[in-house]
């Protein structure tokens, strides 16, 4: 089989979200990194959050240094009290926000038989919890200030299951159905609320990786290779824009065409 590898493009372009504000959490490495790259190439004003202050901080210099309006807050978004700092840190700095991209989460893996109460709370619950706490504050800023648009990160899990992430794919399943609840529950005040699916990434592109298991996990995905960070951001950036202004309660998928085979090829021919 052919490898497929992401090819260099230019960045497309939404110029109705010039301007904007934005809170992307999870953005201290991985998925977040990617979509705040693309929202701050479509000139939006970001808030970016996740708990690790080291590298959070780090990549929001970098972004600043590329001329994006960058403000970082290390907070955890599984608690009320880190939603909050986040949510009044935006309004104090931009005023206003536009967009959403709830990314932050959990990810404790372990067998079912060994999923204690702890973990189970710490990959289910805390997941549910981080897109709803600043959901919230987020949704009721927007509905006084005349709409925006609302986008959580799922996964591939909340419709199919992973081995070993039972807490994970259920808390995807339910991400899943509350994009579709706060959709139908927000449209009149022209809030949008979608989902962005990711599959397999990579969630460090810039790293070497063991290249015999990349390549042997590249097969068992009909586009041939992982996704990066940058995918998933040009699939927020198109939810988060004009072009998408009759989408709501979706969730994009974005993997490769995992979702759509029915089994994966014999990767031994």
């Amino acid at each position: 089989m052919t490898e497929h590898k992401e090819t260099s493009r230019p960045a497309a372009q939404f110029p109705d979200l010039a301007g904007k504000v934005a809170i992307v959490t999870g953005t201290s490495r991985g998925l977040g990194c990617g979509i705040a790259e693309v929202l701050g190439e479509q000139g939006m004003k970001l808030t970016l959050s996740a708990r690790s202050a080291e590298e959070g901080q780090a990549f929001t210099q970098k972004l600043t240094g590329a001329g994006v309006d960058s403000l970082w807050v290390a907070a955890d978004l599984a608690t009320p009290e880190g939603a909050l700092r986040v949510y009044e840190a935006a309004i104090e700095r931009f005023g206003r926000i536009h967009l959403l991209v709830n990314n932050a989460a959990h990810l404790p893996s372990a067998h079912f038989l060994q999923l204690d109460e702890d973990m189970y709370r710490k990959s289910f619950e805390a997941n549910v919890r981080v897109v709803y706490g600043l959901s919230l504050h987020v949704a009721r800023h927007m509905a006084e200030a005349g709409g925006g648009s609302i986008i959580h990160l799922s996964s591939v899990g909340g419709l199919r299951a992973h081995r070993n992430l039972a807490g994970y794919d259920a808390s995807k399943g339910a991400i899943d159905a509350l994009t579709r609840s706060m959709a139908l529950d927000l449209a009149p005040f022209g809030i949008r609320v979608n989902a962005v699916a990711p599959g397999a990434m990579r969630n460090r592109p810039d790293r070497p990786e063991d290249t015999r298991w990349a390549k042997k996990h590249a097969a068992l995905i009909p586009l041939n290779r992982r996704g990066t960070g940058r995918d998933v951001g040009y699939a927020v950036a198109f939810l988060a824009s004009e072009a998408a202004s009759y989408v709501t309660g979706q969730v994009l998928y974005v993997d490769g065409g995992v979702t759509a085979q029915l089994s994966p090829p014999d990767i031994f021919i």
